[in-house]
């Protein structure tokens, strides 16, 4: 028995040490160090840099049109906690690289004559595009390549800004990588409605396909600095920039989509013309269409819960419940103002559909959405449209002392 047990033991041993000999490790791996990390991609009208010029000028046979300046955020190893030699002040933790002409394949191999480091796409973060280039190009033209590459990631967020998009890459915070502070932001949604829903790659070729017209965030360079302001609005047909939505505008779209995750309504009191904030909890809307004969109209139902989370009333006359739907009538009066002004650029200024009627047309009343898809948007922006909004005060503290 105990002779058993040892061959048992023994026999054990073997099988761990051949088992060693087939484990292959990281076999294909590569060092941090010896690779162009990118994390995120700008591409601009073409202009290409005092170094770009000189290369140019000293290489031969190069009769590429420009048209597009790329630019590639490399994550710098050797950033984060080091400093320079000479001055010791701390390296950026990334590093931008740009190339400028007319195919973005070609321009991300053209940085392999330029650096020891080739591009590293798999952990590419963030696309942006300049308003510019999206209004000369169809932007499936423009997001082709990265579609295309199988080392990008389908759920690489897009945006568009109306400034250079390489401007949204840089920052007077030598300790951020750019690229993911714009990520950062994005997942602010469930704090403010005028932060769209992330766009990724994924959904941006379903968008494409579908032909129907669409938004992209939009975000503004200033400085070094940065901030998401309205949304460029894309048009299904053409797949080009038509023109912006601002802020307010943006903030209406979310509510008669209800796809808000949270934010703010401030409005002001009626008797006292102070303000009073109300901070939504939930937000839904119920976007139902109705057909008689080849007239189209829409009924839009909005609702929310939210609390009273500022108030500068200070002297308040009546009843405790009397104040609280004074209050909500504001808030109200608000929403329905941010959704009349998004309602009229959408339908009027712009006669595109951004904000899913089509769809629910589609859903509910198939073949008619085949009978009017193809000029959707034409006839969209001469519906009838018919907004209720019912918000209502959950949770308002314990600061109603008169």
């Amino acid at each position: 028995m105990k002779q058993s047990n040892n061959y048992v033991r023994s026999l054990k041993g073997i099988l761990s040490i051949l088992l060693l000999l087939f484990l292959s490790g990281c076999w294909s791996s590569n060092e941090i160090e010896d690779i162009g990390l990118s994390v995120g991609l700008a591409l601009d009208e073409g202009k290409g840099s005092a170094i770009e010029e000189e290369f140019k000028q000293q290489g031969a046979g190069n009769n590429q049109t420009e048209k597009i300046t790329m630019t590639y955020q490399i994550v710098n190893p050797q950033g984060t906690g080091s400093e320079n030699k000479g001055g010791g002040s701390q390296q950026k933790p990334y590093l931008n690289i740009s190339e400028t002409g007319d195919s973005l394949h070609q321009m991300s191999r053209e940085f392999s004559l330029r650096s020891d480091r080739p591009i590293f796409g798999p952990h590419l973060k963030v696309i942006v595009i300049s308003k510019n280039l999206v209004r000369k190009y169809r932007l499936e033209q423009l997001v082709d390549q990265p579609l295309r590459d199988n080392e990008i990631r389908p759920s690489c967020l897009v945006l568009i800004s109306k400034g250079r998009a390489n401007e949204t890459l840089k920052s007077k915070d030598s300790g951020k990588i750019p690229a993911l502070r714009l990520i950062g932001i994005s997942d602010n949604e469930y704090r403010t409605t005028r932060i769209l829903p992330p766009m990724s790659l994924a959904k941006l070729e379903g968008k494409m396909h579908s032909g129907s017209s669409f938004l992209l965030q939009n975000v503004i360079p200033t400085n070094g600095e940065i901030k998401f302001s309205g949304a460029a609005v894309i048009r299904g047909k053409t797949k080009k920039l038509l023109g912006f939505f601002n802020e307010e505008e943006m903030e209406g779209l979310t509510w008669i989509t209800g796809k808000g995750k949270g934010g703010l309504v401030k409005s002001f009191d009626a008797a006292t013309k102070q303000p009073i904030i109300y901070e939504i909890k939930t937000m839904k809307s119920k976007i139902t269409p109705h057909v008689n004969g080849n007239n189209i109209s829409f009924d839009v139902k909005i609702e929310s819960e939210g609390s009273l989370s500022e108030n500068w009333v200070i002297s308040r006359e009546g009843s405790e419940n009397k104040f609280l739907k004074r209050a909500e009538k504001a808030a109200e009066e608000e929403v329905k103002r941010l959704i009349n002004t998004t309602g009229e650029k959408m339908q009027k200024d712009y006669q595109v559909d951004v904000a899913g009627f089509g769809n629910r047309l589609r859903i509910e009343h198939p073949k008619v959405w085949e009978k009017v898809k193809k000029d959707w948007d034409l006839i969209f922006s001469e519906v009838s449209i018919e907004y209720n909004v019912k918000l209502t005060i959950m949770d308002y503290g314990s600061n109603f002392k008169n």
